[in-house]
């Protein structure tokens, strides 16, 4: 890769990226789903999985750890954990009960919805921007290309606060 001269440009957008960054990865850590993960008992960890199951369709077990980019074992401890505190379940594959799909139980999906809808509800910093400064601000970011869809960006907004009605169909 050659050497690139940074100019105001880059500069301006390397200062932007970083606040993005900091301000998401700030609200990631003290936002409201953190109350919901503290009382579900939940980590980053089981989150991701949680998000990743999908009820329509069970996968295999080393799916998600492909997935995940982690080992078998990794994604064992995961399903545990979730099937220890009610949230998923193991399942035989139809055509080889010898491997094990999962699936969210009712109370995981339930436990997702509410997730989703505190990850997605925007927090007071943004709502103490003026109106044109967010139109401003989404005008731009949706220029941005978006990496694959979290099932937590697909909650339907219905009111100013950004409280979601609920989950929409996953398309991946």
């Amino acid at each position: 890769m050659s050497a690139r001269r940074f100019g105001r440009k880059d500069a301006v957008a390397a200062v932007v990226w970083r606040l993005m960054a900091g301000f998401s990865y700030a609200q990631f850590q003290h936002g409201s789903q953190q109350e919901v993960m503290r009382e579900l008992g939940l980590t980053p960890g089981d989150l991701k999985a949680l998000f990743w199951l999908d009820p329509e369709r069970p996968q295999p077990m080393r799916a998600m750890a492909e997935a995940f980019g982690v080992d078998a074992s990794m994604v064992t401890w995961l399903v545990d954990r979730l099937e220890e505190k009610g949230l998923a379940e193991r399942r035989p594959l139809p055509s080889d009960r010898r491997v094990k799909t999962v699936v969210p139980t009712a109370a995981g999906i339930r436990a997702r919805e509410r997730l989703a809808t505190a990850m997605i509800g925007p927090p007071s910093e943004l709502l103490d921007l003026d109106l044109r400064s967010l139109e401003a601000l989404k005008e731009q970011l949706e220029k941005l290309p978006s990496a694959s869809t979290p099932l937590w960006w697909q909650i339907e907004v219905d009111d100013a606060r950004g409280r979601g009605a609920g989950a929409t169909s996953a398309s991946g």
